[in-house]
């Protein structure tokens, strides 16, 4: 079929508080840096996708047909796509059916949040928790860093995983931020910093666990023969094609799980042998050069290498240790800097993560970032406890 490949990336800054204008303006940003990026007109866009996870935090009911008519893509058609942390991969996911089906030739994915310091981090907190069942978790006090530290301490239980292990994705993602322009919060840590914050829920730390983002990110794509067609800038330079794309489900109650599944991610796992089947991956810490994982906690980026693949289950924390997932190991995860470092507007986060893999494998990067040689990248992300997960694989395919 004919391939589905990015033709431009954009960026709005993510910081803790963006007071120089509103969501819409983020927005904008963004998707003015990828037709920028791409050569493009706004005009040949014939579709556009919205993800944002909640109304309540923008204050704004109906938001993505706003930021549609904002952009000035009236009157095409538009829709929003929401799936609480896994909503930019939904995002992703759902443009690539739409491109594969003929439904549209270049379509424009665009991924906010406000859940930076205009909302109290009480409120934040709160609404996030409404992802829940808030039947039955809500109401007992029930907030997800308390679900993820319950996860991490089976996995720590079942193999030996120890804190220090958690604290050294923290040292690495706040580490590879400095490298990032747009980045929340660039930090050079060390394991005794993380481990001496404020605790969170054990044994998180409150530098164990991802930030609070205003932001915005999009991501153009197009079917290769349209781009090749319309956009005289296709051949100039390297080529980015959405190859693969998995998603699963696992309870929504990790309490409902299997005891033999509560240090896994199998939803995430599934999710990715589906990605990998359809890029033709069998061996992902071999075939993948770069990745961006969904590390909404420290001890959630160890799960994800597992259920990804990189490594066995139970050996994500010695290979941290041993700087397998570094920017000069075997496999470099979150060069950005990730939810810890880049940050975390959850809307944006999938397709954020689109937006870096691409500039990987173009060899765009900074250089104090950048994979030498990079082919082939590895987005994920994921709701809840991992309840939907959405991975991605894109290939630079030059002509």
């Amino acid at each position: 079929m004919d391939d589905v490949v990015v033709l431009g990336c954009g960026l709005s800054p993510f910081r803790s508080s963006r007071f120089d204008g509103s969501i819409r303006d983020w927005v904008a940003e963004a998707v003015l840096a990828a037709l920028a990026d791409s050569g493009l007109e706004h005009q040949q866009i014939d579709q556009s996708l919205m993800a944002y996870e909640s109304d309540h935090l923008a204050g704004q009911i109906g938001q993505g047909v706003i930021w549609h008519d904002t952009l000035g893509l009236t009157p095409r058609p538009t829709a929003r796509i929401e799936g609480c942390g896994a909503t930019g991969g939904l995002a992703l996911r759902s443009a690539f059916a739409y491109l594969r089906a003929g439904l549209s030739r270049c379509l424009l994915v665009v991924g906010a949040e406000r859940v930076g310091k205009s909302v109290s981090t009480a409120t934040a907190g709160e609404i996030f928790a409404m992802s829940s069942d808030t039947d039955w978790e809500l109401p007992v006090g029930g907030h997800f860093t308390a679900y993820y530290a319950l996860l991490m301490r089976e996995h720590m239980r079942r193999y030996g995983t120890t804190e220090e292990q958690l604290a050294l994705v923290s040292v690495k993602n706040h580490g590879n931020a400095r490298y990032h322009p747009l980045a929340q919060k660039p930090k050079e840590l060390t394991v005794d910093e993380v481990l001496a914050s404020p605790l969170i829920a054990s044994p998180y730390k409150l530098l164990d666990c991802s930030l609070l983002s205003d932001g915005a990110a999009a991501v153009i794509l197009a079917n290769r023969s349209w781009a090749q067609a319309n956009v005289p800038r296709f051949s100039e330079r390297p080529v980015v094609a959405l190859t693969g794309s998995g998603c699963a489900t696992d309870y929504a109650r990790a309490g409902d799980r299997p005891r033999d599944a509560l240090a896994h991610f199998t939803a995430k796992r599934l999710a990715g042998e589906a990605a990998y089947a359809m890029a033709g991956i069998s061996e992902p810490l071999e075939e993948i050069d770069v990745a961006e994982v969904y590390d909404s906690y420290t001890g959630a980026e160890l799960m994800a290498y597992e259920a990804l693949g990189f490594c066995p289950p139970g050996t994500s924390g010695p290979l941290s240790e041993e700087g397998v997932f570094s920017l000069q190991g075997e496999l470099p995860v979150n060069p950005s800097g990730g939810l810890l470092g880049f940050g975390a507007a959850a809307g944006a986060t999938g397709v954020a993560q689109a937006v870096e893999i691409t500039a990987q494998l173009r060899g765009e990067a900074d250089p104090r970032r950048q994979v030498a040689g990079a082919k082939r990248g590895l987005s994920d992300c994921h709701a809840g406890t991992c309840t939907v997960a959405a991975v991605h694989i894109f290939e630079r395919k030059d002509i």
